[in-house]
């Protein structure tokens, strides 16, 4: 059975790959797994019918037969676990890469959101620059221990893994912040991902929608 998943039917990030079905697109393509996506718009969203499957009336879902899933690191770990290719076969480099997969979404992407929102809600406050700043600080914080981590290698743990996925997925919310390029090895790093032939892929299947959506305004 073809999975199905839910994806903007006219997404905000202006065809920037940036949301939150790119990463489980991406998986998608990693592992060779055909998949169909169902549209919804913003009205939709909030309705009876899309709820049932996403509690909180965002994107994407999943769905397979009985399975319904949400939220993007739980359906890329699924596709990781479903599938060869996204998961070492020894059991503790997977659990390691698991473990990058929860690093990427619970620790490095937080502050990068409150910088992001701070952006869109609060550039007209006094004190929006002295924030800013701090945000900054609070990512560069993260930065520092990752970069350091990453060091020389191409990837977090020998091979790409879900984990590299979910994190250059994260990392990409900083392009254009001037935060990325600090770090040489992370800013390469990001390069790497996105120049793999699975990311073009979804990345390409995804803007095709966005071009889709604004001949329809």
């Amino acid at each position: 059975m073809i999975p199905t998943i839910t994806a903007f039917k006219a997404s905000p990030d202006g065809g920037k790959g940036m949301a939150r079905d790119m990463p489980v697109r991406w998986a998608f393509e990693e592992v060779n797994q055909p998949y169909k996506v169902r549209l919804v718009t913003f009205d939709e969203m909030k309705q009876t019918p899309h709820l049932s499957l996403q509690p909180f009336g965002q994107i994407p879902t999943y769905e397979e037969g009985n399975l319904v899933l949400f939220e993007s690191g739980a359906i890329v770990h699924h596709i990781a676990r479903s599938h060869k290719g996204l998961l070492p076969g020894d059991v503790e480099a997977g659990a390691r890469a698991v473990s990058w997969m929860f690093s990427a979404m619970s620790t490095i992407e937080p502050p990068i959101l409150d910088f992001e929102t701070a952006g869109y809600f609060e550039r007209d406050k006094n004190w929006y620059d002295e924030r800013k700043l701090m945000l900054k600080d609070r990512i560069r914080f993260r930065l520092d221990r990752l970069s350091t981590r990453l060091g020389n290698k191409d990837w977090l743990e020998g091979k790409f893994s879900a984990g590299d996925l979910m994190m250059i997925t994260v990392l990409r919310r900083l392009k254009n912040s001037g935060l990325l390029e600090e770090y040489m090895n992370l800013f390469e790093y990001v390069s790497r991902g996105e120049a793999r032939p699975a990311f073009r892929r979804a990345f390409s299947a995804q803007l095709e929608v966005f071009k889709e959506s604004q001949k329809e305004i």
